[in-house]
Parts: C-alpha cells; sequence; structure tokens
C-alpha cells in the first residue's frame, strides 16, 4: 500500500509541478509597438440567451479598435425566447457596428459545431474569433490578438477565460477548479504540451481552419468544439499554436448558478474526454482521476482503520500543497485571489466531486441548453 502511495502522489506531483514551471515559461504579453490591424469575425453562437445577450453585446460595443475591422456574427441555434429584442436595441445603439443574426444550419449531432460552422462560411475576414453569449469580453481584446498574431505568425490562439466572482461557495468552489484547469492549460504551453483550450476565447485562421476540415470527423460527438479543434491545428501546424497570456486579454463568463447545472456541464466536459487524439491530454486526465479516486480509498481505509490517519494525511497534504501552487500562480494571473479564501473546504470536497463525475459521465446522459445528449 505504501509503495502504491508513493507511486500515485509522485507521478501526481511531478506533473502538476510540470504545469506550474510552464506557467512561469510562457511570457506575459506585452504589446511594444503599433502594427497594421487585422481584420476579426467575431462569432456568438446561443441558444435562449435573451437574458445574457445584453451583456456580451454591451461589452462588444466597448472594444478599443476600428469599427471597420470587425463584425460580429450572432449565430441562433433555434432559441425560443425573445432574443430579438436585445439584439435590435443594440443596433439601434450602435448602427456603425457591422452585425450580422443568422440561423444555425443543423447537420450533425453537435449544435455549436454546426453553428459555428454556418457562420465561418458566411464571414467576410480572415481571422475568426469565438467567444460565448454569457460572456464579457474586454476592452483590449482585439488590439491583443492583432498584436500577438502579426508578432507570432500565429494560426490559432488560445486565451485567458474565467467566471465572474461572486461571494459564495458554490461560485469560489468553480472558481478554484476553473482556476486549475487554466493553470493547466497555460502550463501545458509553457512544457510545449499543449492539450486544453477554451472556446469562449479562442482566435483562428479561417483558411487554416478550412485546410484542416473544421470539425469533419467528430462532428458526431456533442461537445468538444474547442479542443477537437485545437488537437487538428496542434497536428498540423504544430508551431503556430500559442497561449496569449495577457491580463487584458481575460473573457469573464457566468459560472453555474447551481449544483445540478454544474454536474451536468462537468458531465458534459467528461463525456468527450474519451475521444481526444492527444494521448498527453488523457494521461493527465487519467492521472488526475486516480489521484482524486485513490484519496476517497484511503480515507475510507483509514476510518476502517486499515491504514494509518498519517498514510492518508500525508497523502492529502502533498496533494493539497502542489494544488495550492498551481491555483495560486494562476489567481495571480487572472487577479482572483480572493476564492483562495475557500480553498481548504474544497480541497477536501474535490475528489468526492471530480469521481462522482466521472462515473455518471459513463452513463448518465447529460442536459444542455434544453437538449438531452448521450456520451
Amino acid at each position: 500500500m505504501i509503495l502504491i502511495s508513493i507511486f500515485i502522489t509522485v507521478i501526481y506531483v511531478l506533473f502538476i509541478f510540470s504545469f506550474v514551471i510552464g506557467i512561469d515559461r510562457i511570457q506575459n504579453f506585452k504589446k511594444t509597438k503599433d502594427v497594421d490591424q487585422i481584420n476579426f469575425s467575431i462569432l456568438i453562437p446561443f441558444r435562449n440567451e435573451a437574458k445574457n445577450l445584453p451583456l456580451i453585446l454591451k461589452s462588444l460595443s466597448k472594444i478599443r479598435y476600428p469599427l471597420d475591422k470587425f463584425e460580429i456574427f450572432l449565430i441562433n441555434d433555434d432559441s425560443s425566447d425573445n432574443f430579438k429584442m436585445p439584439i435590435d436595441d443594440f443596433q439601434n445603439q450602435n448602427n456603425k457596428i457591422k452585425i450580422h443574426l443568422i440561423n444555425s444550419e443543423r447537420k450533425s449531432n453537435s449544435p455549436k459545431k454546426d453553428a459555428i460552422k454556418t457562420a465561418v462560411m458566411q464571414t467576410n475576414f480572415d481571422w475568426i474569433i469565438t467567444t460565448d453569449a454569457d460572456c464579457i469580453v474586454p476592452e483590449e481584446w482585439l488590439k491583443n490578438f492583432n498584436y500577438f498574431i502579426q508578432k507570432n505568425n500565429s494560426k490559432m490562439i488560445v486565451a485567458p477565460v474565467t467566471f465572474i466572482y461572486e461571494d459564495n461557495f458554490l461560485n469560489n468552489f468553480q472558481i478554484l477548479d476553473f482556476l486549475s484547469l487554466q493553470g493547466s492549460t497555460i502550463g501545458g504551453f509553457g512544457i510545449n504540451k499543449p492539450f486544453m483550450c477554451n472556446g469562449a476565447n479562442l482566435a483562428y485562421n479561417k483558411h487554416a481552419f478550412l485546410e484542416v476540415n473544421g470539425f469533419d470527423g467528430n462532428d458526431h460527438i456533442a461537445g468538444g468544439d474547442d479542443i477537437f479543434l485545437l488537437e487538428k491545428f496542434i497536428n498540423t501546424f504544430p508551431k503556430k499554436v500559442q497561449y496569449l497570456k495577457s491580463e487584458t486579454s481575460i473573457v469573464k463568463t457566468k459560472a453555474q448558478p447551481s449544483l445540478n447545472q454544474l454536474i451536468n456541464q462537468r458531465i458534459r466536459w467528461a463525456a468527450k474526454t474519451g475521444s481526444y487524439s492527444n494521448s498527453f491530454g488523457k494521461f493527465v486526465g487519467l492521472i488526475v482521476f486516480t489521484t482524486n479516486f485513490y484519496l476517497i480509498f484511503l480515507f475510507v481505509y483509514a476510518t476502517l482503520n486499515y491504514i494509518s490517519w498519517q498514510h492518508f494525511g500525508l497523502v492529502f497534504l502533498l496533494k493539497f500543497n502542489i494544488d495550492f501552487l498551481l491555483i495560486y500562480k494562476t489567481s495571480k494571473i487572472f487577479n482572483q485571489q480572493e476564492a483562495l479564501k475557500k480553498y481548504l473546504i474544497s480541497s477536501f470536497l474535490y475528489p468526492i466531486f471530480n469521481v462522482f463525475v466521472a462515473f455518471l459521465s459513463f452513463f448518465k446522459k447529460f442536459e444542455w441548453k434544453g437538449r438531452t445528449f448521450k456520451k
């Protein structure tokens, strides 16, 4: 038992520590000079987001970038609410911004991929940026992408996403969990093993998207529009996929308002993991699950007096500290140190949450945007 504990703990600590090192290897974005301005097409798929659309549209109206250099595509995915009202209000107040409202053409089992593909084929510009209807984008967003693309000759740019802070436990729990994912994302790029991204803040070249055949080959899977595309870009343009580490490029989105919705979201995320082609990403997921499962196992064994509490405590303490290092370092990038106040209790609950969601993802259908999907 001791040898198993040493083996699992050492592997976990080494992996997480490699991400900590990787975070420091990614340089903070710094704009040093003016460059030519690229044209951007911003894609926002939505379904029944009438309450959230005013927020994202308001933030888009504040972007510091020439209005003739970007366009906005709002892609309606069979909404049944009064979504046109906030869009009409926005157009009336911002008639100089080019905005297109189109309907998604459903052709596969993945509504979001269909929506993005529908819009890509109608865009007028060479660079695509995707985000979500429940997000807030920063004012320097396009300026930063513009400079970064030209400096790095990019084909795809992965950029930071976080949850909007609220002072309650469920929100803080999600922020801490998401900070660990964002830290792993940045760290993966830092050690030249990128394996994660988030479609709420993702930019890519339109011609490159068409070259890799977009979502062909994975559009039978409901989710994963972002990571499946990332894998294709890495395989085709391994040196031209980069991470934009910048506080002024962070897109903020809403955390899930209830535990049930959070579980559904995480089942949706977990259900697609087995279909990823990135073996490193799969291995990281396996290590994280195994370590959390083993920690629960040790707790049960200690309760039954099969092992000492010192044995359990040592494994827990090592995991607690290395996780804290990753999350703390990431929280400084996102300026979200407030959430760390709930880290202690969250660290006890997270193994249960992680294992519970992982098991459910094998057996339970998930609901999203009023639809039910199989794995």
